[in-house]
């Protein structure tokens, strides 16, 4: 029963962090080892449950994926879609062939504890230096521009960085607005946390049993409401607040997280 309520509790904790740019990574590997948390081996839990937050972002935004799939041919429903494999491209790439070398990274606290810190301030650092956006839309993003994102959010491999956050912060230096860059790395995520789930399912076939089939069950349902949540306000709340409550949130939590890692 321990094992499922903490399950639970991580499956919460994934849902309400995968789309903000505080790491869901991190929080997950941080908490869990916390917790002492043995789910799936191969991390299969960590990075299946992110297909219940990635679900969210499909029902939120349901009418808006489902037009661009039936009006292909139409330049704007094009540009959306290359624009978003263009941008999910490198991680494919990358990911891939550096699956065994990520693998290690994603077993260290001590990695993503600094990262959630330093990323703080990177995230401070990077909305001062923002000041006009060029692009308002993402259908607007260059093929270029769409490219570079993807290897932004190719750096979020290191536990800590946060996908969305990076993601969001390269999308803004790039010149697009901050709420744009936003709803981009929500539909980023829909193929990049797709590619990783399936990619980690073959990796640990053999591995899976039953019982962690249903904890991989729960964690599912509650990342998927929590991110529900995230997902419905997360733009409203950027749009009044921008991102420094995130960098002081990340800067906290990391240092907290060191300073109980380098204590223990």
């Amino acid at each position: 029963m321990q094992l499922f309520l903490e399950a639970l509790l991580l499956g919460i904790i994934e849902g309400l962090t995968e789309f903000l740019p505080v790491s869901s990574t991190a929080h997950l590997l941080l908490i869990g080892d916390m917790l002492g948390f043995e789910g799936p081996p191969g991390k299969t839990f960590e990075i299946v449950i992110q297909l219940g937050a990635i679900l969210a972002v499909c029902v939120v935004y349901w009418h808006k994926l489902w037009g661009v799939a039936t009006t292909l041919t139409n330049p704007r429903s094009f540009a959306f879609v290359r624009n978003v494999l263009l941008a999910f491209l490198p991680a494919a790439v990358i990911g891939a062939t550096a699956y065994k070398y990520i693998k290690q990274m994603l077993e260290s606290p001590l990695v993503a504890a600094t990262a959630l810190v330093v990323g703080g301030f990177a995230i401070l650092i990077i909305e001062k230096m923002v000041k006009r956006a060029r692009v308002h839309e993402v259908e607007d993003l260059s093929p270029r521009m769409s490219v570079a994102i993807g290897f932004c959010q190719v750096l979020a491999m290191v536990p800590g960085v946060s996908r969305a956050g990076a993601t969001i912060m390269g999308s803004m230096l790039l010149g697009v607005e901050r709420k744009t860059a936003a709803e981009f790395s929500f539909f980023l995520a829909i193929p990049t946390m797709t590619g990783a789930t399936v990619y980690s399912l073959y990796k640990n076939w053999s591995t899976l049993s039953l019982d962690g089939s249903a904890l991989i069950a729960v964690g599912f349902v509650a990342a998927f409401f929590a991110a529900l949540v995230v997902v419905k306000t997360f733009i409203t709340f950027i749009g009044r607040h921008g991102f420094a409550p995130f960098a002081y949130y990340r800067i906290v939590f990391g240092a907290l997280m060191l300073v109980l890692i380098l204590t223990r």
